[in-house]
């Protein structure tokens, strides 16, 4: 239970310089998109650019992790998207009968849209859930504009028959919100009924647009596998780091997606005692994670790491590759109390719990 402390005493943060929220729709072939922007560019850096799960909104994803204390030091040395899928935006208006909603790979046929009139060359991701499936699809068709991700409970696959059998049999006796709960969140989660697991519940359960957030649901479920094959055709390009739950109900999944995945490109962190959606439960372990990726790019001095690097000893290390004039060594590290960044064997992806 210590472990989930940090969610209920985050507190809201007073917005950095230049962190006002802008928020934009633009039109796109596939309907309107709707996305919030929080600082301004930054010279040779790409834009953090973040999408949703399903049943939540960017608010309700990823407030928790972007406005805890050492996520401070990485948004003020960069410019924020937070892209809301179309109708899940808050005040969205409910869309009417017969809407064909978009498929998550026209969500993602969306996003080029967004950063050709915000103007910006390249992005670094942060997806949970569906919206790790649609940052991928994104990073597999655009590879030039994505520099790393960071996926969250991402399932690469389509549906089996099995799957479709079990979602059909769930169908007659569970409502949509008791669905997308099982998918946000462990079973142990829900029956232990936390305050978290309480204040989500209310979320999805009373949400305004919850027709909406249904057809969501249904394009997420109707996806396409990625077909990702390591060594082969199809496949990430870029740095990714892989991030699941301990006992999530996407555990098996995302262990699947690093199998597939080129491990000199790939680091994978398991986090004990986070749940479903550890971005809520563990935003200071994520935080730290995600510092030492953005470092592992060149992008953050190895004096911004604090608190994890100087109080853990376990190691996330892949190997050293090179990008033009940019060393791409992506070291995930949990070090010594020198505060240094330990290399490893090349090609070294590993499984870590913290």
């Amino acid at each position: 239970m210590a472990e989930l402390q940090e969610v209920q005493i985050t507190e809201e943060k007073p917005l950095l310089p230049g962190q006002t929220p802008e928020t934009h729709s633009v039109e796109t072939p596939y309907g309107s998109v709707t996305f919030t922007v929080y600082g301004t560019p930054k010279p040779k850096r790409p834009a953090i650019l973040t999408y949703h799960d399903v049943g939540l909104n960017y608010k309700s994803c990823f407030q928790p992790l972007f406005q805890f204390g050492d996520m401070q030091e990485i948004i003020q040395n960069f410019v924020r998207v937070h892209v809301d899928a179309p109708g899940m935006e808050e005040g969205a208006p409910v869309f009417p009968l017969g809407y064909q909603y978009p498929s998550l790979d026209q969500l993602a046929d969306m996003i080029p849209c967004i950063l050709q009139y915000l103007n910006f060359s390249t992005v670094i991701g942060v997806g949970v859930g569906a919206g790790a499936y649609i940052l991928s699809r994104y990073a597999l068709t655009h590879p030039d504009m994505v520099e790393g991700l960071v996926l969250i409970n991402i399932d690469p696959n389509a549906k089996g028959w099995m799957d479709w059998a079990a979602h059909k049999l769930t169908g007659l006796t569970s409502s949509i919100p008791e669905m997308i709960l099982g998918h946000l969140f462990s079973q142990e989660e829900l029956s232990g009924n936390s305050e978290l697991i309480q204040k989500y519940r209310n979320i999805v359960t009373h949400a305004p647009n919850l027709e909406n957030i249904e057809l969501y649901w249904n394009s997420y479920n109707n996806r396409r596998d990625l077909n990702l094959e390591r060594g082969g055709a199809v496949t990430l390009k870029c740095p990714v780091m892989l991030v699941v739950g301990d006992q999530a109900p996407h555990e098996d999944a995302v262990v699947e997606c690093n199998s597939k995945l080129d491990p000199t490109q790939t680091s994978f962190l398991k986090m004990a005692d986070s749940g479903g959606q550890p971005q809520l439960t563990q935003p200071g372990k994520l935080t730290e994670a995600f510092k030492y990726f953005l470092q592992g790019m060149g992008y953050m001095a190895s004096s911004c790491m604090t608190r994890l690097s100087r109080s853990r000893t376990a190691s996330l290390t892949s190997a050293a590759s090179v990008d033009g004039n940019r060393s791409r060594s992506r070291t995930l590290s949990q070090s010594s109390e020198s505060g240094t960044l330990p290399s490893g064997p090349p090609g070294h992806t590993m499984e870590v719990s913290c």
